[in-house]
């Protein structure tokens, strides 16, 4: 893909081209001799469907203009990961074992995407990349999913013929995640990374979502502001909700929600209510609201009817509050989350709010009118950090080597 037409509107041709040749620069160095080719990856915006998706529900997603950048050259078996900051990762594609020390790190993602693919029976050799991401950090832009996606696509690049479509790479990105770094997510992050653009996804069958680009929503920006707290410790509770999603499920024979009609769910009630607790009852009644809040979006961005869409993303920021609750920690008193969404709501005038990502800590998403955005951060800014608060545009490419 050519540079020019990477980003979208509005970016800095003459920034992007230095940050390229600066990273060509350093590998060289590191190297001794320049890269073969390069990549880009970018940050994701949730823009619907909080916590569905690892139930085979319905999400809207963007891939936005911040990114993971590689220079990659091939090697024979080994792939080594240099990144401004880091340790290098070395990883042998003939070595797959998964290591329990080395879960929640990167080296674990890299190889868990090398024994997908392997188990998909595809040969490939190694490669050596030197990296560096301007994916904001603590915004829930899932900047682990851009780099598992990023090792999928050089390696489909290099050596597959680009045989992978956008839904392998994210596929194989996910069985990384779960399987080799630990973290049971779902398939929206990974999906709209590969896939690029604002598009909705329906994971009725995960292995093949049906997959639905929309227009682009003119007149109004992507902020989003990390108002602080730490995902470290997060995991048991983003896991808590998949697991009384699915026992709820359970109770009517089912593994996942999107299984059960929401006519029987309603009908059992009295009966879920007694043998689940309250809490997994809205959970999963999150879950079937949140499928219609997706659709009926859906067709209000076709429509360019902006007020049903921001109605939507308020409508979405409220479950996730009251249904969902995964807005705090239980027993956090701080709780930056909610109140960077109820401050957001009482400056806000044409513009909607909502958690963003898996929640509990971290960020939050506000859908602003391009008259009111520069104002709508200045306020934010001033509350949580100038250095917390990022103005997203939707890039249209996937997970895609460039050609600068």
């Amino acid at each position: 893909m050519e540079l020019n037409s990477l980003y979208g509107k509005g970016f800095d041709v003459d920034a992007a081209e230095k940050r390229f040749e600066n990273l060509a620069e350093k590998f060289l160095r590191s190297e001794g001799k320049p890269c073969e080719r390069i990549y880009s990856s970018s940050g994701r915006a949730e823009i619907l469907g909080n916590h569905t998706d690892h139930n085979h529900g319905k999400v809207m997603v963007a891939a936005i203009s911040c990114d993971v950048i590689a220079c990659v050259s091939r090697a024979d078996k080994t792939i080594t990961v240099r990144s401004e900051g880091f340790s290098p990762i070395k990883v042998n594609v003939d070595d797959t074992a998964i290591r329990e020390s080395e879960k929640g790190t990167s080296t674990a993602l890299v190889r868990g995407v090398v024994k997908a693919l392997k188990d998909k029976n595809y040969d490939f050799g190694g490669f050596t990349a030197y990296m560096t991401s301007n994916v904001y950090r603590g915004a829930g832009v899932s900047s682990s999913a851009a780099f598992e996606v990023l090792i999928a696509e050089i390696i489909n690049d290099l050596y597959l013929g680009g045989e992978l479509s956008p839904v392998d790479k994210a596929v194989a990105s996910q069985y990384a995640e779960n399987v080799y770094f630990g973290k049971p997510c779902g398939l929206l992050d990974q999906s709209g990374i590969a896939i690029g653009s604002l598009t909705k996804l329906d994971f009725l069958t995960p292995e093949k979502p049906l997959i639905e680009k929309l227009p682009p929503i003119d007149g109004y920006s992507l902020v989003i502001t990390n108002t602080g707290g730490d995902h470290a410790a997060l995991t048991p509770h983003y896991a808590a909700i998949r697991e009384e999603m699915n026992a709820v499920a359970g109770y009517f024979g089912k593994s996942v929600l999107r299984e059960v009609d929401y006519g029987e769910f309603t009908e059992a009630l009295p009966l879920i209510k007694k043998r689940f607790t309250g809490r997994a009852v809205m959970r999963a009644l999150h879950f079937f609201k949140e499928n219609e809040r997706v659709d009926t979006a859906e067709n209000a961005v076709k429509r360019g009817n902006m007020r049903s869409f921001l109605a939507c993303v308020n409508q979405s920021g409220l479950s996730s509050l009251n249904l969902l609750q995964n807005c705090a920690v239980p027993g956090d008193t701080a709780q930056p989350v909610i109140l960077g969404i109820e401050l957001s709501r009482n400056f806000l005038k044409d513009g909607a709010v909502r958690v963003h990502g898996g929640g509990f800590a971290g960020s939050i998403l506000a859908v602003v009118s391009n008259a009111e955005t520069e104002s709508y951060m200045d306020f934010m800014k001033k509350l949580f950090g100038d250095k917390n608060v990022f103005r997203a545009s939707v890039r249209e490419a996937g997970t895609t080597r460039v050609d600068t």
